[in-house]
């Protein structure tokens, strides 16, 4: 389990294909503090378990699944990832409660400034959207961010310098894809609460279990 709140910006040395997974070299530094193998890493919103240490970086196995649903697949040499050690309990959490396992990958729509800072509009396919609300958490590319407002097709978020500056999303231009995961809380309402059919939450169910 993360929070979203990215410990620093590695960068990939080597993806090395098997045909159905492959093996993912990351340089970093600031996440390889109390790391042992075997324990995850959250890479650009995906749990990754190490399997490979060094001075200066580590190495992840991935799975044909998380390249499938993921765009991990796409990272090229010397592309830049979002990274973050799992959760301790003693921890503060920042942003929200972030699993790593990605639910799609959506796809940057419109990147414009906003005061001192940046609005970035993002299409999602309905499998994400169902769960977003309007300021809500959603973490992309592993970020923990808030949603400013929703579409028929997709979300927008504000961007502040901080994160711009920390992160990936602050490079990341029209067009570009990015990992998304909705907020786990939004997921669990929906399965302990079965309505009429698949995702048959409304808000009379709602009401009528005393939530609202």
């Amino acid at each position: 389990m993360f929070t979203g709140i990215v410990e620093e910006m590695g960068r990939v040395k080597a993806l090395q294909r098997d045909g159905v997974s492959a093996r993912l070299t990351i340089s970093a530094f600031a996440v390889l503090g109390n790391t042992a193998l075997g324990d995850s890493i959250c890479v650009n919103g995906v749990c990754l378990t190490v399997v490979d240490m060094s001075v200066g970086g580590f190495s992840a196995d991935v799975a044909m699944e998380t390249l499938k649903v993921t765009n991990l697949g796409d990272l090229k040499i010397g592309a830049q990832v979002n990274l973050e050690r799992a959760l301790q309990l003693s921890a503060r959490i920042g942003g929200h409660l972030v699993s790593g396992h990605v639910d799609a990958v959506g796809r940057i729509r419109e990147k414009r400034t906003e005061g001192n800072g940046w609005r970035i509009f993002v299409d999602a396919p309905e499998t994400v959207l169902r769960y977003v609300i309007k300021k809500g958490s959603i973490a992309i590319d592993g970020i923990s961010l808030t949603v400013a407002d929703i579409e028929k097709t997709g979300f927008s978020l504000a961007m502040i310098p901080h994160t711009a500056k920390l992160t990936t999303l602050g490079f990341k231009s029209v067009g570009d894809t990015v990992n998304l995961e909705s907020d786990i809380i939004g997921k669990y309402v929906e399965r302990l609460l079965p309505g009429k059919g698949e995702g048959g939450v409304s808000l009379d169910l709602l009401r009528t279990n005393g939530f609202v």
